[in-house]
C-alpha cells in the first residue's frame, strides 16, 4: 500500500468534524423524534471532541485532550438524564414525537 494514502492531515480531521457537526445540526432541526434528536446532539458533541483532539495533536498540547475527557463525562450524564426524560415522556403520551409535547402542559 502506498504511504501517501495513509497520511492523514489535520485538515482531514477538520473536514470530518465539520461534516459530522453539520449532520448533527440538520438532524436536530429537521427530525421530530426525540431519540433521533438526542443522538444528533451527541453526534455534535463527538465532532467537537474529534476537533479538540486533532488540535491537541497538531499543537502538541495535552490540555485539549483533558477537556475532551470532561466533555465525555458531561455527555454521559446528559445521556442518563435525557433518556430518563424520554422514557417519562413515552409513558405519559405513548410517543416520542416532540410535537406531542404540548399535551404535557395540561
Amino acid at each position: 500500500m502506498r504511504q501517501d494514502i495513509m497520511n492523514v492531515t489535520s485538515t482531514d480531521y477538520l473536514v470530518l468534524s465539520l461534516l459530522l457537526f453539520s449532520i448533527g445540526v440538520m438532524g436536530t432541526l429537521m427530525r421530530r423524534n426525540a431519540i433521533i434528536i438526542f443522538m444528533c446532539i451527541e453526534l455534535m458533541l463527538n465532532s467537537v471532541n474529534l476537533l479538540l483532539v486533532s488540535f491537541s495533536k497538531m499543537y502538541g498540547d495535552i490540555n485539549a485532550q483533558l477537556f475532551v475527557f470532561f466533555i465525555m463525562v458531561v455527555a454521559a450524564a446528559e445521556v442518563t438524564v435525557g433518556l430518563a426524560v424520554i422514557v417519562m415522556m413515552y409513558r405519559k403520551v405513548h410517543s416520542v414525537d416532540i410535537n406531542i409535547l404540548n399535551r404535557l402542559k395540561h
